[in-house]
């Protein structure tokens, strides 16, 4: 069986890691309004969740920062780990911050304090960022090690969510490995972009993981191709 789907459906934005805002257009907005809510009917016990893919660029990191944006709006206090130790877009959008702060390989490695590593967003209220720091030779060691347990454990104290973008499944392995230390687990599909078959090869491997499925995202869907619902939503409910 097919994870169950979130109902929400994404039109990928760029715009939005250069604004940190969630201000974009009105379909937009209201997806994100509705995976927010999605999350929050799945119960409060779930409240550290990953951010994964089948394949790269489906748009897993667009999705999990402004998912998280979106509970940071409800004043919520929020962090966002930028757990992808391979291939990270957080640091490549936000390049001033990232260079110039300890990110998550520092503490994994030892080489920086749990507190070192966590720095307020500088623009979104509420939220604070954990980026990758240096990628590391051994990524998927690292995040199997003590210290990735340990520091989420004591984060989780300090934070009403957490939210974790990890690197695609059908890539990598790592995204397992953190998903074995989370509440939940989402996964983000771009339309027309994955095949039944790949899907359900990485539904399998989370299953593995024991961490719940929450639900499916998909993302990258042009609205203005799914006739009257797409081309009348937003001028109806905008109104």
């Amino acid at each position: 069986m097919a994870p169950k789907s979130l109902n929400s459906v994404v039109e990928s934005r760029n715009l939005f890691f250069q604004t940190g805002k969630t201000h974009g257009d009105f379909r937009t907005q209201e997806a994100f309004k509705t995976l927010r809510s999605n999350i929050q009917f799945c119960g409060s016990e779930f409240r550290t969740i990953v951010f994964t893919s089948c394949i790269p660029n489906e748009g897993k990191s667009h999705v999990s920062y402004m998912t998280a944006a979106a509970f940071a709006e409800l004043g919520k206090k929020v962090l966002f780990i930028d757990a992808d130790l391979r291939k990270s877009v957080l640091r490549k959008r936000l390049h001033q911050t990232a260079r110039k702060t300890k990110g998550l390989s520092h503490f994994l490695s030892g080489q920086a304090a749990l507190s070192e590593i966590v720095c307020p967003s500088e623009t979104i209220d509420n939220m604070s960022l954990v980026f990758t720091g240096p990628f590391p030779p051994n990524p998927a060691e690292l995040l199997s090690g003590e210290m990735f347990r340990l520091g989420l454990a004591r984060l989780e104290e300090q934070f009403d969510y957490i939210f974790l973008d990890a690197p695609p499944v059908g890539s990598v392995i790592d995204a397992a490995i953190i998903a074995k230390e989370c509440d939940g687990v989402i996964l983000v599909i771009a339309a027309n972009m994955v095949s039944y078959r790949i899907a359900q090869s990485v539904k399998a491997q989370l299953d593995k993981t024991d961490c719940k499925i929450l639900g499916t995202v998909l993302n990258k869907v042009d609205m203005k191709e799914h006739g009257y619902y797409g081309q009348y939503y937003g001028q109806y409910y905008g109104d």
